[in-house]
């Protein structure tokens, strides 16, 4: 393996999608993951179709969902609520850099693999907990779900029609944003860790919530709230801040402006025919403009509407005026500079053929993303990763798959 955490080996005992993302993204980096999930079911977003994506024969299939953060990972299938799961947990602790786990509070605690008991195996251990609400607090107990955290994190407040117009409510992102942060914070804070552990030889315990992370990223509308008193709402498209920032009709479809200064905005106003408007008392400067949207984004629309998208789209990059397209996925995926930056891939599987991925958006000149596998059937190197990491013979093996303490791939 190559990559700048080449010879890191990281246990990913979480499911779902924040821990799984942050341990896709490890290995993406040359890390060695071992995906630990439950014999027969898997982890939960195997079940989360459809779609599937299905092998040649029919025999295997794989959830896009899961398809989507379990990249770069063997899948090692034991049942951790057994003593001989759980002794296999410590004895690959013993040999592991890194921990991943989003179980409830105190959950692995009653099998004996919460941070405290695994540091004494393990002292150069970096154990990650990732929860909904953290380890303390009123809410600790409670679990955590990406659109319940949107709604009580304050993004589904902010997201949304304005009260008042057609479809006004709260609405949630697209994605499962939350959780992509988290797993992105929890990334930061493993590395982190890493860097620390090479001055000093110490692990440490790293924790990040769903919540915590949420209310961080509500960023300049977090300072927005604070700094006025004043409390952020739904605004649609727009931009509480900066004006024109916003989605605007064409005369086949949409096209968003995202004008952050003065002289975009003259440069604007020049090719929708209006250069009056950057003069205009009301409208020079951007303080003016958001003061006064009301006045000049219906202007702004009524001049947007005459000419399909593509064309303004090309007059307006000509004048250096930032815009684009509201492309659906379909389009992103065709889209020149998505596929100049290598952002769709594809990958070998053994019974899937050829597995389509995102791309790795990091971009590093001596050490690149090292696209090696593509995710894992369930318990498919259950095998391999007890005989190469722990030593075990195949008799072994056969005999903790009879017991239902490991899952194959082949049963």
């Amino acid at each position: 393996m190559s990559g700048p955490l080449s010879g890191l080996r990281v246990l990913d005992l979480s499911r779902v999608l924040a821990g799984p993302w942050s341990a896709q993204i490890l290995g993406d980096l040359g890390a060695d993951v071992i995906k630990i999930e439950r014999p027969v079911s898997g982890d939960d977003t195997r079940n989360w179709g459809p779609p599937y994506l299905t092998g040649v024969d029919g025999s295997s299939e794989l959830s896009a969902y899961f398809l989507s953060a379990n990249r770069n990972k063997q899948s090692l299938a034991i049942d951790i609520a057994s003593d001989k799961g759980q002794q296999l947990i410590r004895e690959l602790v013993s040999e592991s850099d890194i921990l991943l786990e989003n179980f409830k509070v105190g959950g692995l605690r009653q099998y004996g693999l919460d941070y405290e008991s695994l540091k004494t195996i393990n002292p150069r251990l970096i154990y990650c907990s990732i929860t909904g609400f953290g380890q303390d607090g009123p809410y600790a107990s409670r679990p955590g779900y990406d659109f319940l955290i949107q709604a009580m994190g304050g993004l589904m407040s902010i997201t949304g029609q304005p009260d008042g117009e057609p479809g006004a409510g709260p609405v949630k992102v697209g994605v499962a944003l939350t959780d992509i942060m988290t797993g992105l914070y929890a990334t930061i804070g493993i590395l982190a860790a890493l860097n620390h552990r090479e001055r000093t030889g110490e692990g440490q315990y790293v924790e990040t919530a769903l919540l915590d992370v949420q209310v961080s990223s509500l960023a300049n509308q977090a300072m927005n709230f604070l700094a006025s008193g004043k409390v952020p709402q739904r605004m649609g498209n727009a931009h509480p801040n900066i004006v024109p920032y916003e989605a605007f009709p064409t005369a086949d479809g949409d096209m968003v402006l995202t004008v952050g200064n003065d002289k975009q905005f003259a440069r604007l106003c020049e090719v929708l025919g209006h250069p009056e408007w950057a003069d205009d008392e009301r409208f020079s400067t951007n303080r003016a403009r958001v003061a006064n949207r009301k006045e000049l984004v219906p202007r702004i629309r009524q001049a947007t509407v005459m000419r399909p998208t593509d064309e303004w789209v090309l007059e307006l990059e000509k004048a250096q005026v930032p815009c684009g397209p509201v492309n659906t996925i379909d389009r992103v995926f065709s889209d020149a500079q998505v596929l100049a930056r290598d952002m769709k891939r594809h990958l070998s599987h053994p019974k899937l053929g050829e597995v389509p991925t995102v791309g790795n958006p990091l971009k590093l000149t001596l050490t690149p993303v090292d696209y090696r596998t593509a995710p894992p059937l369930l318990g498919e190197q259950s095998r391999q990763v007890l005989e190469t990491v722990l030593g075990l013979s195949p008799e072994t093996i056969d005999s903790l798959v009879r017991e239902g303490v490991v899952g194959d791939v082949a049963e």
